[in-house]
């Protein structure tokens, strides 16, 4: 039996344990609070494709060799030109690993539409990094295979960037599928949609794999398939998988990226396109609004502001710059050679890029080419600012990001050149990363993040 003071101690002890376990769960809420969703590089480009994280405290210089400023290098095995994605502490990067495809590639501006010849098994994987040191916290094979499409020289078999609300990390291969885990790396569920043939529409045999990334809003995951057969854009439960909506699409193949806008008390998802740029509504998927011309390989996402949604685009007969208002419905499609209509407020028809999404900063609307040209527009008008060469590289497939007045722009030889965001071309510093870079870079406070051929590097100061 348990005397008096015996009962009192272990009542005084139980006591401490609660108010500990409550501590711990305020400690736990409150550092889960402390991560701002709209502060998180949750998909290609950052939140919702903006390429833009003011206050970042990036440095600027950096030296990969020395590791001047380099936190860390971490190697990525295999494959892949998907880009970093970060969430609080951690950096989320996909890759395709074969033992037998060396994961060679070919930059530069040339012709050429063929396909890598390979029918080596792979290993789809996702990899989650901690991003104070760049260790592996743990990576998942979601799918081993042979891959049901071959790659372009300059492509790879992970291409779409993952995406994530701090919740879940989706992940999407393609003909491969589509995966969902949670933040421990736990496979929630999958979709297999079939073979996405992504070729050129005028060579079929011309494989060039698939590269559009998923969206994550609210509770739901937005995919764009523009393939060779049966393309379409669909929503689906993020917790479930299960298919909330799904809209058929008669479009070419293409390889951008889903956004959303809001226009009223709607939200709608935007898609580039050849055939069929539109808007689709975000809670039922009914199409708003459609218009077709443009680059027919249409490989840039849209942006969002200044009340207008951006589009770019080039290959084939124009190549234009298209700033359309939030309200647009219906059918908007250009007349040949018109510049805007009731819902087009300004088009630039040549000058588009082929490879990268536009970059919207300070009402300034930046446009980078393969070539390396980047012009710069006043985005409420479309009146051309400046149009210089950046750098000396020979091709540049990289969107640009920006953070504190910093454009940064990435060759295919790693080289990173840091531009002035303003009305005038100025090039402030060149930094090299030493290695081929196809992606496009991502911010966090205090760090930029590449993907390199091999490597995820992580710059930040004074490290």
């Amino acid at each position: 039996m348990f005397n008096l003071g015996q009962t009192k101690k272990l009542s005084m002890i139980r006591s401490t344990l609660f108010q500990l376990f409550l501590f711990s769960i305020l400690a736990f809420s409150g550092c889960a609070q402390d991560v701002d969703p709209a502060r998180q590089w949750s998909m290609y480009r950052g939140n919702y494709i903006s390429g833009v994280l003011d206050d970042a405290a990036l440095p600027e210089t950096w030296d990969v060799e020395s590791g001047e400023n380099i936190a860390w290098k971490t190697e990525i095995p295999g494959l892949g030109h998907s880009c970093p994605v970060v969430w609080g502490e951690h950096v989320f990067v996909t890759t395709a690993v074969s033992e037998t495809d060396g994961g060679d590639i070919k930059t530069g501006i040339y012709g050429s539409i063929g396909s890598v010849p390979d029918s080596s098994e792979h290993r789809w994987m996702l990899f989650c990094l901690d991003k104070k040191n760049g260790s592996i916290v743990w990576k998942s094979t979601a799918h081993t295979g042979i891959p049901e499409q071959k790659r372009h020289p300059m492509s790879s078999h992970a291409n779409s960037s993952p995406a994530t609300n701090g919740k879940y990390v989706v992940a999407f291969f393609g003909s491969e599928g589509l995966y969902c885990y949670d933040m421990e790396g736990e496979l929630q569920w999958q979709k297999d949609f079939g073979i996405l043939k992504s070729n050129f529409f005028l060579a079929p045999q011309a494989e060039w794999e698939f590269a559009s990334s998923p969206l994550i809003h609210k509770d739901r995951v937005i995919i764009q398939c523009d393939v060779a057969e049966n393309s379409f854009v669909a929503a689906y439960d993020l917790k479930t998988g299960k298919e909330i909506w799904k809209q058929k699409r008669d479009e070419y193949p293409g390889w951008g990226t889903p956004n959303i806008y809001t226009d009223g008390n709607r939200e709608i998802v935007a898609l580039n396109g050849y055939k069929h740029r539109g808007g689709y509504d975000f809670e039922t998927g009914e199409e708003i609004w459609w218009m077709s011309g443009g680059g027919d390989i249409p490989i840039p996402s849209p942006i969002i502001g200044n009340d207008l949604i951006y589009f770019n685009s080039a290959h084939g007969k124009v190549s234009p710059i298209l700033a359309i208002e939030k309200s647009a419905k219906g059918d908007i499609t250009l007349a040949e050679d018109e510049t805007s209509n009731e819902f087009v407020k300004w088009a630039k028809l040549r000058g588009g890029a082929y490879m990268s999404t536009m970059l919207l900063y300070n009402d300034y609307l930046f446009n980078a080419r393969w070539n390396g040209n980047l012009s710069c527009y006043d985005a409420k008008t479309g009146e051309e600012l400046f149009s210089e060469k950046v750098g000396t590289g020979n091709s540049y497939t990289s969107s640009p990001v920006a953070a504190d007045g910093i454009i940064y722009i990435v060759d295919n030889d790693g080289a990173v050149y840091s531009v002035k965001a303003g009305t005038e071309y100025e090039l402030l510093q060149t930094n090299q990363l030493g290695e081929v870079c196809m992606s496009t870079p991502a911010i966090a406070e205090g760090y930029l993040f590449f993907r390199t051929a091999g490597n995820v590097i992580a710059v930040s100061r004074g490290k």
